[in-house]
């Protein structure tokens, strides 16, 4: 199989893999009060099982109000997914002061730092090995596994977008949030919205 460049359809051990060479930023969220929205967004993957093989999901998630503002499913671990991503967050809801990631490559390529330096974002990035770090897009994580993709068995990746952008619309704008007292992601985003559109 190694000969022919060819790997088995199974879970990787880990979707973010440091590139030798690529720079890596200081994490600037430590004591750090979050509490408008577009102050900071966390972007992380993870992967999502189907009924044969799997997908690697990335979301942008508003720090303040947990509102997913966009993702996209990719079946390999490039950086264009992740690019395209952040690019439809910016176009859609403006340009937040910080992105928040972990060390991985698809966050440390130039492909990807390249669009933060173009929108005057400051980059922060997890410690290595610290998903508390990025604790809120991790505890979404498993609310979505939780209550959409362990509940489904996806033949398609076109059935597994369309689904779990289902999921992402009832969990923006109709699930209450205990962080924010019962209100929706969405109620709590557009509440304390501070606004800075793209160049």
């Amino acid at each position: 199989m190694a000969r022919m460049g060819i790997e088995a359809l199974v879970r990787r051990k880990s979707t973010s893999r440091r590139a030798p060479g690529h720079e890596i930023y200081p994490y600037l969220l430590r004591n750090l009060a979050i509490e408008e929205s577009n102050h900071v967004w966390a972007l992380d993957i993870t992967y999502i099982p189907m009924r044969r093989g799997f997908v690697y999901l990335v979301a942008v998630m508003d720090w303040a109000s947990r509102k997913i503002l966009s993702f996209r499913l990719s079946n390999t671990l490039t950086a264009d997914f992740c690019v395209e991503a952040l690019e439809e967050a910016i176009r859609r809801h403006g340009v937040p002061r910080i992105v928040n990631t972990d060390q991985g490559s698809q966050f440390t390529c130039v492909e990807f730092i390249s669009v933060l330096k173009h929108h005057e974002i400051a980059i922060s990035m997890d410690g290595k090995g610290c998903w508390r770090d990025n604790v809120f897009i991790e505890r979404f994580w498993k609310t979505l596994k939780y209550q959409e993709v362990y509940l489904r068995a996806y033949e398609t990746v076109s059935e597994a977008r369309s689904s779990i952008a289902r999921y992402m619309e009832f969990y923006n704008g109709r699930r209450p949030h205990r962080a924010h007292k019962g209100r929706t992601p969405d109620t709590a985003y557009f509440g304390k919205q501070v606004m800075k559109a793209a160049a």
